[in-house]
């Protein structure tokens, strides 16, 4: 069905979906890639892209050649250097309501491995914080700590808070059923209200979820208190009884 003309040229409703459905991956791909090493990346390749048009209308033989051969393999070389960002884009379509039920077992893993280990944590009084990824990856973060890749279990995760233990410092992010990393930095909060009720651990749980949409589980080495962070705002001494409920609701939301 054509909608209108311009001249010779037709733009039909078949045309209309397609700009729709360009327009939707350029953006969900843009969205991914806000606050990570990957939109310099791009504004990288812009300049490149400039470049080679400029060569290709001013009719630069030297530049044309080089650009035309790089462009044989660019497309690999993308795959490589955006492997992160494409990896966080399948797991969101993993995440729609299509394919829900091909992943609930591994999250209610997840889940269950992480309740297990913020209440042992809490019985050992070994200070713990664990940072749980959702829509916004947290690639920056995860690469300021040790890369582990390990299949999460709260027995690794004991292991890792033990005191005294190399990677006990700092925080561990699950992506998945995974723990991706160990001893990671995160952003502290500046709120003023937050500076003299909470330590550092506190303070990076909450500044992580004030900058993504990650929910924080954090476990008081002083008072073996867990409390759960998200969107910025704590919820303190939640009882063992109620975590695994709580900490669902969050994830969820």
């Amino acid at each position: 069905m054509e909608l209108f003309r311009i001249g010779f040229l037709s733009f039909k409703l078949i045309d209309l979906i397609d700009v729709l459905i360009v327009s939707f991956i350029i953006y969900q791909l843009l969205t991914l890639m806000k606050g990570t090493r990957a939109a310099q990346m791009v504004t990288g390749l812009f300049l490149i892209f400039v470049v080679a048009f400029i060569a290709f209308w001013f009719q630069l033989e030297g530049l044309s050649w080089l650009f035309s051969n790089l462009a044989t393999v660019g497309f690999i070389v993308l795959v490589i250097v955006f492997q992160p960002e494409l990896r966080s884009a399948l797991a969101r379509m993993g995440h729609s309501s299509i394919f829900k039920y091909l992943v609930r077992a591994e999250e209610q893993k997840s889940l269950e491995e992480i309740y297990r280990a913020a209440v042992r944590l809490s019985e050992l009084r070994y200070g713990g914080l664990i940072v749980v990824e959702k829509q916004e990856g947290l690639r920056n973060f995860i690469e300021s700590g040790k890369m582990l890749n390990a299949q999460i279990s709260w027995e690794v995760i004991i292991n890792i808070f033990t005191p005294y233990t190399p990677l006990h410092d700092g925080a561990i992010i699950v992506t998945g059923d995974t723990i991706a990393a160990a001893a990671c930095t995160l952003p502290l909060t500046q709120a003023q209200q937050y500076r003299k009720l909470y330590g550092m651990r506190h303070k990076a749980a909450i500044g992580i979820t004030e900058s993504s949409d990650a929910v924080a589980v954090v476990v008081s080495e002083e008072t073996g208190e867990i409390s759960i962070t998200s969107n910025g705002q704590m919820e303190k001494d939640i009882d063992r009884t109620e975590l695994k409920q709580k900490l669902a609701a969050y994830l969820k939301k």
